[in-house]
Order: C-alpha cells, then sequence, then structure tokens
C-alpha cells in the first residue's frame, strides 16, 4: 500500500513539474511581461463603417483585460498592438430568380503589427479577416449590421489574441 502511495506522488510530482506554468486560457506569457499597449485601429477601408474602428479597439482591449492578467498601458507597453481596418465589403454570395441577392456577406479585414518588447521573435504583422451572412434582403443597419459586427469582431480578437499570445 506504501509503494502504491508514493508511485502516485511521483506521478502527481512528475506530472505538475511537467506542465510548467499554465494558464487556463490557453496563454504563452512570459512571467516578465506585465503591460499591453493596443493602440487604435482607424479604419482604412473604401468603404467606412463610422463605429467600427471604436467598437474593434475596445474589444480587442477587453478581450486582452480579461483572458490575461496584464494591465493596459497607453505606451511602453510590453506586448504592443497597432494597425487598421484595411477592409469592409459587402458582396452578394447566392440569386434568386429574379437576379437579387438571397444571401448577402460582409467580409471585415484588419492588418495587425503585434510586437512582443521582451521576446521579440513573437513579433508579426498579419492580417485577420471574418465574415457574416445575412439575408440579402434586409438593409445591413440597426441590429442587422450589430449582430453581423459582433460575430466578426469576436472571431478577428480572438483569431489575434491566439496568434499573439497563445501561440496558436
Amino acid at each position: 500500500m506504501k509503494k502504491i502511495s508514493y508511485l502516485i506522488l511521483l506521478l502527481l510530482i512528475v506530472t505538475v513539474q511537467s506542465c510548467g506554468i499554465y494558464s487556463f486560457t490557453g496563454t504563452n506569457i512570459q512571467s516578465n511581461v506585465k503591460t499591453i499597449q493596443i493602440d487604435y485601429f482607424p479604419n482604412n477601408a473604401i468603404l467606412v463603417e463610422p463605429s467600427l474602428s471604436q467598437r474593434f479597439t475596445t474589444s480587442l482591449q477587453d478581450l486582452f483585460l480579461q483572458q490575461t492578467n496584464l494591465s493596459l498601458v497607453k505606451a511602453g507597453g510590453d506586448l504592443q498592438f497597432e494597425g487598421e481596418i484595411t477592409g469592409y465589403k459587402i458582396n452578394p454570395m447566392s440569386a434568386t430568380a429574379q437576379q437579387t441577392a438571397a444571401q448577402s456577406r460582409l467580409t471585415v479585414t484588419v492588418n495587425v503589427r503585434f510586437f512582443n518588447n521582451k521576446f521579440e521573435d513573437d513579433n508579426f504583422e498579419r492580417s485577420f479577416s471574418h465574415y457574416s451572412d445575412y439575408d440579402g434582403n434586409e438593409q445591413l443597419t440597426g441590429a442587422v449590421l450589430d449582430t453581423a459586427l459582433d460575430e466578426i469582431i469576436e472571431r478577428i480578437t480572438q483569431d489575434i489574441f491566439n496568434a499573439s499570445v497563445a501561440k496558436w
């Protein structure tokens, strides 16, 4: 019985030691990284949705504040994000017999420059894009627009989070 107890204890110690630093959010942030700087993402797309820049920037900041222990700073962050919204497109996806759009797609593209000032090998510049489909008979305003942007922003910010601190 004593050997089994020692074996279980040994396995537990080895398991805990091999895991190292683990985060339930799946992040891989070095222990000396304490601050994050997320600059405003201006909308440089040909079509401009006025609220998109602020919504996107705020959502990205909120995601990092909720999922990490990093402090948001205005300048000199250990991790830095900057970039711009480069695409905002509405395309018909399928047509009806009357040659009108049965379904339309809103696509948003964001160019991101990420700098890890503690470990520069993690730096990247990359575009992230996502879309939302909606009924072609609806106007892209009000609740339809809000729902589409919520879905798109959630997906893009999660992809940025995964690429930068989760290393996915």
